[in-house]
């Protein structure tokens, strides 16, 4: 099995180059085949959904409608064990509990200066459109984290598509996470065609506002196409992750979360760094006999990472680490340290942070409360984590009194008058007399 390993000051400029960009070059690769999808869609509608959906997905839709009906949750929530229903709802209440924390009062106002009243007002979005991903498998989670969020911001149309399987089912765990988070408006159709449907709007499908959630590449080139048609919010693509490690590390189990999102698919990625050349070692030593242990596609994708966007970093000391994950920015990041906060002063850009070996990525991305839908791509040093704030808008609110109006008028004439704004500063000389 092959696993990178770079001697980070002896890698090339042209390799660095590459490990930062990860699978970005593969997006920018399909931009001209996702470009006639959309249009495809914007074009033909539902009948283009439904064409697109058996060449890509081999399910031929010609009997079934695109939303899913309310028989079919019924149904779904029938198949599913009690104790898979009860781990679902544990993880609903723990990220219900977090995201509720987020919204803000409706409105907010100070008094800036005698007489001066400014505040925002906050309003939820009016529609959304969720993108729950199923290619590489089943993902009620990230169903909750996309649409938990929007509920409690108030959004009146949330509109979730998800990939059916070959005979146009939507996976039951998912429609069982939405029945539970109160969304019901499903749509079965995935990848690129799905973001177009959102963003035009098709027969069935509405048109949205925004359109949020994780995705392959295509749906993150969907995205990048559509952006200033439809606000695509932050960048969630494939999955990455880094481990800092420090020398109390226990290399069984970096190399053990190391995998956590390496098996998302060939082109997530997942990197040890770490200034501990016997950690580095020994985490590349127990790396195979634990990739040996996964079934197929797990087993191939996490090789395929681990050769490929992936690997083992050694540098030279801590602060060439730390610079390395800051230049990064990954979506997930773990701090394998048995005092992690000390690390965490120095970390500056990452989508999430989780100290300590006793918080793998597995929790964080399942019921821990905090969002796992995180920006990709070294998006993380301007977008955070998804959040009720996505979901809403706010708008400034101003009020002065007659007094307060008189004397700020003053002021601002002189800056209307040096900027040459001639109606500006007559609105308030002809109002309150002044020179």
């Amino acid at each position: 099995m092959k696993i990178n390993f770079y001697k980070w000051n002896e890698t090339s400029i042209e390799l660095k180059e590459k490990i930062f960009k990860r699978s970005e070059s593969d997006i920018t690769q399909d931009l001209e085949a996702v470009k006639r999808i959309l249009e495809e869609v914007k074009t033909g509608g539902d009948r283009a959904l439904k064409q697109l959906t058996l060449k890509f997905d081999k399910c031929d839709l010609s009997k079934l409608s695109l939303k899913v009906d309310a028989s079919e949750f019924k149904e779904a929530e029938k198949k599913l064990s009690r104790e898979l229903k009860t781990a679902i709802r544990r993880a609903i209440r723990n990220v219900k509990r977090f995201h509720s924390s987020q919204r803000p009062e409706t409105i907010n106002q100070i008094e800036v200066e005698p007489g001066i009243f400014a505040g925002e007002r906050y309003t939820p979005i009016s529609s959304v459109g969720l993108y729950v991903p199923r290619g590489r498998g089943s993902f009620p989670s990230m169903l909750i984290m996309a649409a938990l969020p929007a509920v409690i911001a108030g959004v009146e149309t949330i509109a979730v598509v998800t990939p059916p399987d070959e005979e146009g089912r939507i996976d039951e765990a998912t429609l069982y996470a939405a029945k539970e988070c109160g969304v019901t408006d499903i749509y079965r159709v995935g990848g690129a065609q799905a973001i177009a449907a959102l963003a035009y709007g098709t027969e069935t499908i509405p048109k949205v506002v925004k359109i949020l959630g994780p995705g392959s590449k295509y749906v993150a080139a969907a995205k990048r196409l559509l952006y200033g048609t439809v606000d695509t919010g932050l960048p969630a693509g494939p999955s990455e992750s880094i481990i800092l490690a420090d020398s109390t590390a226990d290399p069984y189990r970096v190399a053990l979360d190391l995998i956590i999102e390496a098996e998302h698919g060939a082109d997530s990625s997942a990197i040890l760094v770490t200034p501990e050349t016997f950690v580095a070692e020994k985490v590349k030593e127990i790396l195979p006999n634990l990739t040996e242990e996964l079934e197929q596609p797990r087993k191939t994708f996490v090789e395929s990472v681990l050769s490929n966007y992936g690997g083992i970093i050694l540098t030279e000391d801590m602060q060439s680490a730390v610079e390395f994950v800051n230049e990064f920015a990954p979506e997930h990041l773990q701090i394998a340290s048995s005092e992690p906060h000390q690390l965490l002063n120095m970390i500056e850009n990452a989508g999430e942070i989780l100290l300590g070996q006793n918080t793998p990525f597995t929790l964080a991305n399942y019921a821990t409360g905090p969002n796992a839908i995180l920006p990709t791509g070294g998006h993380a040093k301007t977008y955070s984590p998804l959040s009720v704030y996505d979901f809403m808008k706010f708008s400034s609110v101003v009020y002065i009194t007659r007094e307060a109006s008189a004397k700020l008028a003053r002021d601002v004439v002189k800056l209307a008058d040096y900027e040459g704004f001639q109606a500006h500063a007559m609105a308030l000389r002809k109002r309150y007399r002044l020179k």
